[in-house]
């Protein structure tokens, strides 16, 4: 089902937005929308010049949105020239114009991990390399950027991130699996926890199979960077192992490309653990919270996430 967040395009509106991006001369030769996403309407094109771009769009000025949602296009057009300008040997698409609320990036070579055959273990190894080297960017401080969740330590920054999300689980009157209260009274126990982290690491926060492009075992591209803030590097250690517990498969292929990069052992000490609970529980408490917003209506994915959320919740709490 079609995301109420999604902008219904046409080829007519892709040629109006590259005549907005690159002048009359350049026309559109072909495009087709892209599936995959659920927040922006993306559409390939090919432009008369020969170029092959990726057009990005948000939501209208008058559709709702999570609280932690607000400029994500601006968000991943800042995520992607932080990367290429920082990171530069990370596959990233080149911003090649950024309007209010749309983009314009090259279109990166391969197909999306949820497209390909097999474990693709080398390529999750690359990505654990590529993702060391973007955790070397830092902030000037921890959370969202701009006027959304963030704070001066990672503990205060992260209980906002939460606060934010049970807000908006109030605002669309989604019920929780676990009380408001008592999500609340779990991250506040582990603060201390929290605070270990002192330096604001950029990451990406979004590192499921489907942002993530490769050619024959090769890795090619991570997209969608719009969900990207700083903090705590473990971030990135959630998504691409969900739904499973990247603590328990110690020699999974994105923590050996990690290690390998950083030198960092491959296990992950008793605070480690903790944290990454702490990140699987914001995760799966944003995948409930954003159902009716996407208007999604699988019942079954409702449920699963929905127990995967207490069941961090319990483990965190015991």
């Amino acid at each position: 089902m079609r995301s109420p967040t999604q902008r219904e395009l046409g080829a007519g509106d892709v040629a109006a937005y590259a005549r907005a991006a690159f002048g009359d001369g350049v026309t559109v030769a072909d495009c087709a929308e892209l599936s995959g996403g659920g927040f922006a309407a993306v559409w390939r094109a090919r432009l008369s010049d020969g170029r092959d771009v990726v057009l990005k769009v948000g939501p209208p000025d008058d559709v709702p949105l999570l609280r932690y949602e607000a400029g994500m296009i601006e968000s991943e057009a800042r995520y992607f020239r932080l990367v290429e300008q920082q990171a530069p040997l990370v596959p990233v698409p080149r911003v090649l114009h950024h309007g209010d609320g749309w983009l314009f990036t090259t279109l990166l070579p391969g197909r999306a991990l949820t497209d390909l055959d097999g474990p693709q273990d080398g390529v999750r190894e690359q990505l654990g390399a590529a993702l060391a080297a973007v955790h070397e960017v830092t902030g000037d401080r921890f959370g969202y950027p701009g006027p959304r969740p963030h704070g001066a330590s990672w503990s205060t920054a992260f209980a906002a991130m939460v606060d934010a999300l049970l807000a908006d689980a109030e605002d669309w009157a989604v019920p929780l699996p676990v009380p408001a209260a008592r999500i609340r009274a779990v991250v506040a126990s582990y603060a201390d926890v929290l605070d270990q982290v002192t330096r604001p690491t950029l990451v990406h926060f979004d590192l499921w199979d489907g942002n993530v492009l490769a050619v024959d075992g090769r890795l090619t591209g991570v997209v969608d960077g719009e969900r990207y803030l700083y903090g705590d590097p473990l971030v990135d250690f959630v998504s691409p192992a969900l739904p499973h517990r990247i603590e328990d498969e110690p020699d999974h292929p994105f923590v050996r490309g990690y290690a390998r990069a950083t030198g960092r052992p491959a296990g992950f000490d008793r605070s480690e653990q903790r944290r990454l609970a702490l990140y699987r529980l914001y995760l799966y408490l944003l995948m409930h919270v954003e159902v009716p917003s996407r208007a999604i209506d699988d019942q079954g994915r409702v449920d699963f996430v929905a127990r995967l959320l207490a069941e961090e919740a319990d483990l965190l709490a015991a």
